[in-house]
C-alpha cells in the first residue's frame, strides 16, 4: 500500500486511491462539486485542485489523480488558493446569485465553498446566460440558470437508479442538462438528485418556498412506507412535517431514499382521524373517548374469546402490536394475525420470514433468483443495491414472475411457480448457474406467498435453496422480501393465530362478533362478514375506517416513538417529530387505557416497561440498530408440500408504487405521480 504525504501528514492508502480519497483518510478537507463517493468520477468542476511535488508546475484535480508511493501533496499552497479562486470565479460568472429566493439557501455547497475558498470580487461585467427551466415531473423543481454542470444528477440517474433519463446536450457555455424530450423522470429514486445537487438547480417541488432549514426541528426516525427500514430525518415546524430526508446507514439504505417515502408526507395532514367516532343507526357520529370505549366494552360483555379477533396492519409499530396481543390474550382470544394480505408466511422459525442474507450482503452474492417479486416497486432502495452488485461484478439475476424492467439485465425464467421444480431437477439452465455459485441468493416476494399455494411455494423455494448450496454455516441465501414495515416485528412478537385461533381469512369470513383492526387497510373491507362489530384504530380514514362501528384515532409514524423491524430482521427505532392532531393518541396508550376500562389492565404504564416486555418475548428487540448475520445450521424446511404448485402466474402485490398505504393514498403529490406515470410526457408540460 502506497504512503502519501499530504500537508505534512503521512497516510497509507489502498492502491488505486485518488489524492482526494487519501486526503479524506487523513482528515483534510478538499472542496469539490462534481465528485461524490458513490458515483463515477467526472472530474469536470475542477474545484478540488491540489499541488503535487515533482510534477509539472500546475494545479491538479485531486478527484481523478491516483496516488503513488512517496507522493507529496499540498492542498493549501498559494498556487492552489489562486487556482480555486479562479475556478470559483468562473462558476459564479453565470450563476444568478439569487440566494434569497433559492430553496437551497442555508444548505448550499456553492455558498459554503464560495465563502471558504472563493474571492470577494468578480471581474466579469458581461450579461449572464439564461437557460430555460426543465419540467421533470411533479417531484423535482428545476432552476437551470443555477446549474454548474457537475453532472451528479446525470450520473446518479444512470448509474444508481438505472433509468438513464437525464443527459447533457451541447457544449461549453451552451451545455444544458435535461431529458432530451421533456418528460417526467421515470425512477422511483429520482428525489435523491435533490440531495446530490450542490447548488439550487434541483430542489423539491412540493417543498418550494415553504421553509428555511434553520426554522425546522430535526428528528431521526425510520421510514415505514416499505419494509427496507430506511433511516430518515423528519424536519418539522410547529405541528407540521415539512420535509423527510435520508440518513446515512451503510447496512440498510446507504444514503438513498425512495420517492414515496420522501414525498408522501403531505398525506400526513389529509383524511386524518382526529377524534373518536361511533356508528349509530347506520351513521357515524363524533364521540368522546369515554363514549367510544363504552360502546366497545358493551359489545364485549358476555363474548367468549373465540368470538373476538384482531388484525394488525402494515404500518404498525411493535409496541402497539404487543399491547393489542396482550389485550386479546386477557380476553381469552388467540384470533390474531398480522398477514392481512393472506401471505402464507411460516412464523415457526425466524429465518423462514426474514431477508437472512441482509441488505448489505446482496453485494456478496454471485447469483440471484427472484421469485414473485418486483423489487423496483416493492423496495426501490434494495433494488438499487442489487443493481450496484450487478454493476460491480455482472452477477446473473433471474426472475420467476411478471416480465418487467428492474433497471438491470435479468433472465426471465417463466411466470409460474413450477419453474422452481424445474430448477430443483436441473432441467433449467439457470440451475447450473445457481449450483456453481459460491453464494447464491433466492429472494421470495409477497406475490409468491399471498396466494392459495403460497405455503407450497415457500417450501419449494427453501428446498431449492438447500439444493443449490445457499444454506451453509457461513451463508444464508434464503430471503423473504416484505412490503409491510410492521410485519416482521409482529411476527417476532407472535402476532399469529394461536392454538385453535383463526387467521385473517377465517376472521373475515365470519365466526366473530368483534373484530379489532389496528391500522389494517390492506384488504377489501367488504369481505368482513355482516353483523361483525368492527373497531378500527388508525390514523387515516381509509378502507378500514369506512366499515368501522367505532373509530379510535391513532398516531402516524411521525407522531410517536416506535420500534420497527425491517425485512432483514433489524430492529430500529423512530422518534416523535410532531404531536398527533386533535384528540388522536399513540396507539399503545389507547389500548392501555381501554384495558383499564374493562378491568383487564395491561401490566405496563410507560413505553420503557412495554419495551422491556418486548425484549422478554424476543431478544431481538434488545438489539436496536444491530443485526448479527447467521448462517443456516438447520436445513429443515417450512411446512408445506413443495410439489403442490398451481399454474397461476406470479404477480407482484404492488401494482402501483405510489399508492400502497393510507398515507400515500391520501397524498396529492402521489396522485400527481400516478398521473405522471400514466402520461410521462404530458405530465411534464
Amino acid at each position: 500500500m502506497p504512503k502519501v504525504t499530504i500537508d505534512g501528514i503521512v497516510v497509507e492508502v489502498a492502491a488505486g486511491s485518488t489524492i482526494l480519497q487519501a486526503a479524506e483518510q487523513a482528515g483534510i478537507e478538499i472542496p469539490r462539486f462534481c465528485y461524490h463517493e458513490r458515483l463515477s468520477i467526472a472530474g469536470n468542476c475542477r474545484m478540488c485542485l491540489v499541488e503535487v511535488e515533482k510534477t509539472p508546475p500546475k494545479p491538479i484535480a485531486s478527484c481523478g489523480y491516483p496516488v503513488a508511493d512517496g507522493m507529496v501533496v499540498h492542498t493549501d499552497s498559494p498556487m492552489v488558493r489562486k487556482g480555486r479562486r479562479g475556478v470559483m470565479e468562473f462558476l459564479l460568472i453565470n450563476h444568478p446569485l439569487d440566494c434569497p429566493i433559492c430553496d437551497q439557501g442555508g444548505e448550499c455547497d456553492l455558498q459554503d465553498q464560495a465563502m471558504g475558498f472563493g474571492a470577494d470580487h468578480s471581474r466579469y461585467d458581461e450579461n449572464k446566460r439564461a437557460v430555460p427551466d426543465k419540467n421533470l415531473g411533479p417531484l423535482v423543481k428545476t432552476s437551470m440558470n443555477r446549474c454548474i454542470h457537475c453532472t451528479r444528477c446525470i450520473r446518479f440517474i444512470t448509474e444508481v437508479a438505472g433509468v438513464p433519463d437525464l443527459g447533457a446536450t451541447a457544449r461549453g457555455e451552451h451545455m444544458e442538462v435535461g431529458t432530451y424530450v421533456e418528460k417526467a423522470l421515470g425512477s422511483e429514486l429520482s428525489g435523491n438528485i435533490i440531495d446530490l445537487c450542490p447548488v439550487g438547480a434541483l430542489t423539491s417541488k412540493p417543498y418550494a418556498f415553504v421553509a428555511r432549514p434553520w426554522e425546522l426541528q430535526k428528528v431521526d426516525s425510520i421510514d415505514v412506507l416499505d419494509a427496507v427500514g430506511t433511516n430518515i430525518r423528519i424536519d418539522a415546524r410547529g405541528t407540521e412535517v415539512l420535509r423527510i430526508l435520508p440518513r446515512i446507514n451503510e447496512d440498510v439504505n446507504e444514503e438513498w431514499l425512495g420517492d414515496k417515502s420522501r414525498f408522501a408526507l403531505d398525506g400526513l395532514k389529509r383524511r386524518r382521524l382526529d377524534r373518536p367516532w361511533v356508528r349509530e343507526n347506520g351513521k357515524l357520529r363524533a364521540a368522546t373517548w369515554d363514549q367510544a370505549f363504552d360502546a366497545i366494552a358493551t359489545k364485549l360483555k358476555g363474548l367468549s374469546g373465540d368470538r373476538i379477533g384482531a388484525i394488525a396492519g402494515d404500518l404498525v409499530d411493535a409496541e402497539s402490536v404487543l399491547a393489542l396481543k396482550d389485550l386479546l390474550a386477557s380476553l381469552g382470544s388467540t384470533n390474531v394475525d398480522c398477514r392481512q394480505d393472506g401471505a402464507r408466511l411460516d412464523a415457526s422459525r425466524r429465518d423462514f420470514y426474514c431477508f437472512n442474507t441482509s441488505i448489505a450482503g446482496i453485494e456478496e452474492a454471485d447469483a440471484i433468483l427472484i421469485v414473485g417479486s418486483n423489487p423496483r416497486k416493492e423496495a426501490p432502495v434494495l433494488n438499487a443495491r442489487i443493481r450496484k452488485a450487478w454493476a460491480a461484478s455482472g452477477l446473473p439475476v433471474a426472475v420467476i414472475g411478471s416480465e418487467t424492467d428492474l433497471t438491470y439485465p435479468v433472465l426471465h425464467l417463466g411466470t409460474g411457480p413450477s419453474v422452481l421444480t424445474d430448477l430443483h431437477s436441473g432441467s433449467n439452465a439457470f440451475a447450473t448457474i445457481l449450483a456453481n455459485a459460491k453464494k447464491p441468493m433466492i429472494i421470495v416476494g409477497q406475490g409468491a406467498l399471498a396466494r392459495p399455494d403460497g405455503t407450497a411455494i415457500l417450501a419449494a423455494a427453501w428446498r431449492l435453496a438447500a439444493h443449490v448450496g445457499a444454506l451453509s454455516f457461513d451463508w444464508h441465501g434464503f430471503n423473504i422480501l416484505h412490503t409491510a414495515a410492521g410485519r416482521v416485528g409482529a411476527l417476532d412478537l407472535g402476532f399469529v393465530p394461536g392454538p385453535n385461533g383463526k387467521g385473517v381469512d377465517a376472521m373475515l369470513d365470519g365466526g366473530l362478533d368483534l373484530l379489532w383492526l389496528l391500522g389494517a387497510d390492506g384488504f377489501d373491507s367488504a369481505r368482513i362478514a355482516a353483523g361483525t362489530f368492527v373497531v378500527y384504530q388508525g390514523h387515516h380514514g381509509d378502507a378500514g375506517a369506512q366499515r368501522a362501528d367505532v373509530i379510535l384515532p391513532g398516531a402516524a409514524y411521525t407522531e410517536k416513538s416506535g420500534t420497527y423491524v425491517n425485512t432483514e430482521g433489524r430492529a430500529q427505532r423512530g422518534f416523535k417529530a410532531v404531536y398527533p392532531p386533535g384528540e388522536a393518541r399513540e396507539d399503545w396508550t389507547i389500548l392501555r387505557a381501554f384495558s383499564a376500562i374493562i378491568g383487564k389492565t395491561l401490566p405496563y404504564d410507560t413505553i420503557e416497561a412495554l419495551r422491556a416486555r418486548m425484549e422478554q418475548i424476543n431478544p431481538v428487540f434488545g438489539r436496536v440498530g444491530f443485526m448479527p448475520r447467521f448462517g443456516c445450521s438447520d436445513h429443515t424446511g417450512p411446512a408445506g408440500d413443495p410439489s403442490v404448485l398451481s399454474d397461476a402466474p406470479l404477480v407482484s402485490t404492488v401494482p402501483n408504487y405510489y399508492a400502497t398505504d393510507p398515507i400515500s393514498r391520501a397524498s396529492p403529490t402521489m396522485a400527481a405521480c400516478i398521473e405522471a406515470q400514466s402520461q410521462p410526457a404530458l405530465a411534464a408540460e
